[in-house]
């Protein structure tokens, strides 16, 4: 074996080693977070039972009541209903951008939608403050049902358009992962455009989807900020779309600087992140198994 051929093996193994601690850092880092934030929910964990702080609808923490059953609640509340919103939209777009537009519409489109993937969401919620919260409120008006504005559906609107340019993208990249040739066997065999996509693109591409589907939701249930500024904060169970809610993000962002003068404060609010970890840990574990078997299967 030539000298140059064992300095470029030993390079790669070298690269490799250096890769791989790398990823063994990261997933460390991630193990770490979840068990710290475990260790600072113990201590309500220990006076508690886990059933009466999930399905708990008394929050006081003046009491040491720390129920988490109406932050949870309006927490997947507006998180489903940012994502009815925003899928129907999201396919259309992304089996348009892909199937349909000229290459240069699909390059321009792709700017603008990485352009608002990009914008902070404080922004998101100043906009939602300013358009969506009277929106919301003019139209429960014409209904006849009184409300502020700031209610689970003026967060679910903001929220879905946060999540649309994500889902976009990535559905985007899906269908252009299936093989050209899928797309000229089906026309040569008398199918129309629609049909193709429809029977052909959607089918091949359906695990993909799914990913992009679970990762849009995973980025929209730990959203804060943009939530925060126009879902109401009121730690109630929503009857409607137009009453206020209280997201789990909202809860720790909102209170976590009040926590050291109430017993217990800080372990409900350690339990509420902790609750929020796992979920987003699942559903990403979720889309990255669904983006592998579409892989295996392209």
């Amino acid at each position: 074996m030539s000298n140059s051929l064992k300095k470029r093996k030993a390079k790669d193994i070298i690269a490799a080693v250096f890769a791989r601690s790398f990823l063994i850092f990261i997933i460390f880092l991630a193990l770490l977070i979840i068990f710290g934030l475990f260790l600072k929910a113990r201590p309500i964990l220990s006076i508690v039972s886990l059933p009466e702080l999930l399905f708990s609808s008394s929050w006081h923490p003046m009491k040491n009541e720390f129920g988490l059953f109406p932050f949870i609640i309006g927490t997947i509340e507006v998180t489903l209903l940012a994502m009815i919103i925003a899928l129907p939209i999201c396919m259309l777009t992304s089996i348009y951008l892909s199937e349909y537009a000229k290459r240069r519409f699909r390059e321009i489109s792709r700017f603008f939608i990485d352009i608002l993937a990009g914008i902070p969401s404080v922004v998101y919620g100043l906009c939602g403050i300013l358009v969506v919260v009277p929106f919301v409120e003019f139209t429960g008006e014409l209904i006849g049902i009184q409300t502020t504005g700031y209610s689970l559906l003026a967060g679910g609107i903001v929220l879905a358009v946060m999540v649309i340019p994500f889902i976009v993208s990535i559905s985007m990249e899906v269908l252009r992962m299936v093989p050209e040739p899928y797309r000229e066997s089906a026309l040569a065999l008398g199918a129309t455009r629609w049909e193709t996509v429809k029977y052909v693109i959607l089918k091949k591409a359906r695990s993909g989807l799914i990913a992009a589907t679970v990762l849009g939701f995973a980025r929209a249930f730990g959203e804060t900020m943009a939530v925060l500024m126009v879902v109401g904060n009121v730690a109630q169970v929503p009857k409607s779309v137009f009453d206020a809610a209280y997201p789990l993000p909202a809860l720790i962002a909102n209170n976590y600087g009040e926590v050291m003068s109430i017993p217990l404060y800080d372990a409900a609010l350690m339990s509420a992140a902790l609750i929020l970890m796992l979920i987003v840990t699942i559903f990403s574990l979720t889309a990255h198994y669904a983006l592998l078997k579409l892989g295996k299967t392209i």
